[in-house]
């Protein structure tokens, strides 16, 4: 059931790039993401206030400092991915999104000094490689909506590797909603000055069936529930088994953008899908630690055979 409920929440992460492309048609980006989050953040506070009053001591400034942080990167992730997608398509954005899978590695290296695997090493490779075949038509060429997405995934590695960092420090729905109240305070920031903030209390446009959809799925559904059963759920099951179930996020977007919307990769951008795939999961499968009990395996079993 963990399982099947992690793939459900990637099947949900994935279609959010097709509804959030038809919403932002009539909402602008960042004020549909000021909406979203606010909505998910009191959604989430309010499962605090009623499940989980004992954390209200976890509310101090170390814990608001970090949430915080998360949120800019958060922020500033979703920001360039929304915008993004006025100018890519749906798949395209999947899959360029992925790629933040492949970063965190390094990240990871620069930031907090942890050593990368060769596997990942691999995985990085292939998913840049992936990318140049995804990106281009004749020749090299990233679309603003394409490079506007590989930000996204710099600012989603960002966050994950941050993530880390913080997350063993403080309890998860506090934090959570520290982060998630940031990006809404942040996103309206953006939309006052720069959008026209004015639509998001038109309820003409909200009522909209794309935008109205588009709110509820990515708010409670891809946002605060989804953050939930992450976190209760990821303890049943192996970090191993929920990184291959995440990289089938790009694979859905491209699933429902071909079922919805008929869009149709050619042969050259699906072999980068591919390969963008194969290095998100080569960046995360254990594979030394798979050869290394192997090898204790084998020595077990060839000492046993001596000794008898």
């Amino acid at each position: 059931m963990a399982d099947i409920t992690l793939l459900l929440i990637a099947f949900i992460w994935g279609t959010t790039f097709l509804i959030v492309q038809q919403a932002i048609s009539s909402l602008p980006p960042n004020t549909f993401n000021a909406v979203r989050f606010s909505i998910a953040a009191l959604f989430l506070l309010v499962i605090h206030a009623v499940l989980y009053r004992h954390q209200w001591k976890a509310w101090r400034w170390p814990m608001l400092k970090a949430g915080v942080i998360l949120g800019f990167w958060l922020c500033l992730g979703y920001a360039l991915q929304t915008v993004g997608l006025l100018y890519t398509t749906p798949s395209k954005a999947g899959f360029i999104t992925g790629l933040s899978v492949v970063l965190v590695p390094l990240f990871s290296l620069v930031l907090m000094k942890e050593r990368v695997k060769p596997a990942a090493i691999a995985g990085v490779i292939l998913a840049a490689v992936g990318l140049y075949l995804l990106t281009q038509s004749e020749g090299f060429s990233f679309s603003l909506g394409d490079l506007l997405v590989f930000g996204c995934a710099i600012c989603f590695a960002m966050q994950i590797v941050l993530t880390g960092k913080y997350a063993p420090r403080f309890p998860a729905l506090p934090l959570a909603i520290a982060q998630l109240g940031t990006v809404a305070v942040l996103s309206w920031l953006y939309a006052f000055f720069f959008e026209d903030w004015s639509r998001a209390l038109d309820p003409h446009i909200l009522l909209m069936p794309e935008v109205a959809l588009g709110l509820v799925i990515t708010s409670i559904f891809a946002t605060a529930l989804a953050f939930l059963f992450q976190t209760a759920l990821q303890k049943q099951t192996s970090s191993t088994r929920v990184a291959l179930i995440f990289a089938l996020e790009p694979v859905f977007a491209a699933l429902t953008s071909f079922v919805f919307i008929h869009e149709v990769l050619n042969g050259r951008q699906l072999t980068g899908c591919l390969l963008i795939f194969v290095g998100m999961i080569l960046a995360e499968l254990p594979i030394q630690e798979w050869i290394r009990s192997g090898r204790e395996r084998k020595q077990k079993e060839s000492g046993g055979s001596q000794s008898a």
